[in-house]
């Protein structure tokens, strides 16, 4: 037994805890640990371990000069003119979006030689952070004393609906309200937005993803996984200030060096009660489901050549995600780390019940969050399943059957997405031109509706309401056979006549959409009252207890929403032995033909073809101690310079756990070495242009 149990609520408690928890925290900073926030960059640490002092004019520079993927990932400017790059793999949809089955970019690779044979991108809009306010002000102040958890929630809600509506109209630029520390700030970030995307260049697939799913989050690793487009505006490129220029000599062993990108969320921060939600019921759950979705796919797949082109984006996001959820599901189960969790949030408890004040004010939340989790479970099967998941034309049909209720209703009354400033954005991905493959919807709503029926029974309401006595697949054939809303024009008829239009409409999934909507409504309302209600108002209070215990040195978890992150460049120890700081081109084809030149390990013909062009010791991948997170996909490495040294593009397999917790003694971000772009641009797809345009060097 720890001796604040038998000491507890003195003085001595008190101190003590102060102590443990300040060494945890010092800990983690010596450890490079964190996603850092622009306004708050880690600049005692930097100091302190590298000696190095960011300017603000180099920080505003790194922030200009990162790009947000909205549809899942990071970027960079990486020339005057507009040029801007990420991975391949984060450019994938977009690939597939503009291949047919006679023009297979994904597996054939893609390069605009001249601006006229550049792609346009279907739906892609990319974001620029210009501004960042902070407004925790006005939203929690929205939340007036004496109000319940629900009627606060809504007032939030509203507050930050008019504080975007607001921005947006004043400014122009697209206006976000962000919630930080688990409400304990909230901050309204203005991002110039970019709708006229082209690609430009990206390898073929097998090289972006050498090694497949087997390597996946492993290391080392021996992907060249990028992918260029260019920003326009007003039908020209985007002439650019802020980009990173190349280093030329890349990344070194031991250099300092920052990861500038958007990692999508993390629960570093969240109550051990969240914690054992996710490992006892929500991760397991999730796997199950998207096992079932992959396995759809694959039976799909399985028909054809173009079937199996059709599903490939969404099987490899599936396996991705699989893995990562593994992972995740993995260091939740973990004794060490579920202690080191406990240990903290113990030891914080203590802290907050050691000061009166504290007490009185922070006290209850950590049993108003386990309400709400209770709560979540004892609705937790109608929640998640009275809804259609996985089908993008189905999504298309709810959003549209949502869209015209919604845009009646005063702006801080409406649903996530369809508030006044968000409409735009909205609007834009609901008239996406991009293809819809009819059977592989079919596939994918048969499927959803199918483990509707598996999870709730026969005689649930929802699936009562929604199959009417007929079986999931009858339902998916006769909504997808019968329906209009491939062609966005039909869309738009829709979005633009409104609700009389679409409570007329007789297409078919119009009308599954239409019987589906009042279930998630119902759901979607209790949601909202029984669980976040509860879960913002405790997740305020705890974040405000640590502003007061430890002010605001630390990071808040992420967000998708631009982060710092810093480390060196530096291998680790691995089964028994070392994981080298980088790898070589020699390493690939040592890989490659070790497994005989066989599916993963396959090489695309120009690989074969040209190696004795290429520099063999160029470095190919290397690692970092950098924080990063799903989301990060995609963000460059910088040197002190602020030059361009590399690009993230996984994780090790030991960073999977980097959701809950980071240690700095085995966790990697693992990035393309940019040494090893210019090689390959240069001497295998002749695109000396380009890479000219990258380095400034024709």
């Amino acid at each position: 037994m720890s001796k604040y149990h038998t000491v507890r609520n003195s003085a001595l408690t008190f101190v003590l805890s102060v102590l443990v928890i300040h060494s945890a925290f010092l800990t983690s900073a010596l450890a490079e640990e964190g996603m850092w926030t622009f306004d708050k960059p880690p600049l005692k640490q930097l100091k302190e371990r590298y000696g190095f002092e960011p300017t603000r004019e180099w920080l505003e520079h790194i922030r200009l000069s990162s790009v947000r993927f909205n549809d899942g990932g990071s970027g960079s400017f990486v020339s005057p003119h507009g040029l801007a790059l990420t991975n391949h793999h984060v450019a994938l949809g977009q690939l597939q979006k503009v291949s047919t089955a006679a023009k297979d970019y994904v597996k054939d690779g893609f390069y605009a030689r001249t601006p006229a044979e550049e792609l346009k991108c279907p739906d892609l809009e990319l974001n620029v952070l210009v501004a960042l306010e902070d407004v925790t002000a006005r939203v929690q102040g929205a939340a007036k004393k004496g109000m319940s958890d629900e009627e606060a929630l809504k007032a939030r809600k509203a507050e930050m609906a008019a504080i975007e509506k607001q921005s947006t109209e004043s400014t122009g630029l697209r206006s976000d309200v962000v919630t930080l520390y688990n409400g304990g700030e909230y901050w309204l970030y203005r991002y110039k937005k970019y709708t006229d995307i082209r690609l430009v260049f990206a390898p073929e697939q097998q090289i972006a993803f050498f090694g497949g799913d087997p390597d996946n989050f492993t290391y080392p690793r021996h992907d060249i996984d990028f992918a260029l487009v260019r920003v326009y505006e007003n039908d020209k490129p985007v002439e650019n200030q802020h980009y990173l220029k190349w280093s030329a000599k890349g990344a070194a062993e031991g250099e300092l060096v920052f990861v500038s990108g958007h990692p999508g969320s993390t629960d570093r921060q969240t109550p051990m009660v969240g914690l054992e939600l996710q490992r006892d019921h929500l991760l397991p759950r999730a796997i199950k489901n998207r096992e079932r979705r992959l396995a759809a796919l694959r039976k799909y797949a399985a028909e054809g050549p173009e079937q199996s082109r059709q599903a490939q984006r969404p099987i490899f996001y599936l396996e991705n995600t699989l893995k990562a959820f593994g992972g995740m599901y993995e260091g939740l189960k973990d004794p060490e780390l579920i202690s080191k969790k406990t240990t903290e949030e113990n030891e914080f408890r203590r802290l907050v019940a050691g000061n009166a004040e504290w007490k009185r004010v922070y006290g209850s939340a950590w049993d108003e969050y386990a309400t709400s989790t209770r709560n979540y479970l004892a609705q937790m099967k109608p929640y998640r399943y009275r809804r259609l998941t996985g089908s993008n034309l189905a999504n298309l049909a709810l959003q549209i059957v949502q869209y015209v209720a919604e845009v009646k209703k005063a702006d801080g009354e409406r649903l996530d997405g369809f508030h006044d400033a968000q409409l735009e954005s909205t609007r834009f991905e609901l008239l996406s031109p991009a293809p819809v493959y009819s059977g592989m919807e079919e596939a994918l709503i048969a499927n959803t509706l199918q483990e509707a029926v598996d999870q709730l029974g026969p005689n649930d309401p929802y699936v009562k309401g929604v199959l009417g006595g007929r079986s999931a697949a009858e339902v998916a054939k006769e909504a997808v056979a019968g329906t209009k809303l491939a062609d966005p024009a039909f869309r738009k008829s829709l979005m633009d006549g409104g609700e009389p239009a679409v409570q007329a409409s007789t297409d078919p999934l119009i009308a599954l959409a239409r019987r589906v909507d009042p279930f998630f409504r119902e759901m979607h309302k209790w949601y909202e009252d029984k669980v976040e209600s509860i879960e913002v108002s405790a997740g305020e209070k705890i974040g405000k207890a640590r502003f007061a215990a430890f002010g605001k040195s630390a990071y808040p978890d992420a967000t998708f929403t631009l982060r710092l992150s810093y480390g060196s460049v530096k291998g680790y120890p691995m089964n028994g032995t070392q994981a080298p700081p980088w790898t070589t081109f020699y390493g690939l084809y040592d890989r490659a033909y070790s497994f005989g030149l066989k599916d993963p390990y396959e090489l695309p013909k120009r690989y074969l073809d040209g190696k004795n062009s290429l520099d063999l010791s160029t470095p190919l991948d290397f690692v970092s101690t950098c924080d990063i997170i799903g989301g990060n996909s995609g963000s460059p490495v910088v040197n002190r310079k602020g030059e361009f040294v590399g690009l993230i593009f996984d994780g090790n397999i030991e960073s999977l756990v980097g959701d809950y917790v980071y240690s700095g003694e085995k966790n990697r971000a693992v990035a393309v070495h940019s040494l090893a772009l210019i090689e390959v641009l240069r001497k295998l797809y002749d695109a000396g242009g380009l890479a000219g345009e990258l380095t400034g060097k024709q």
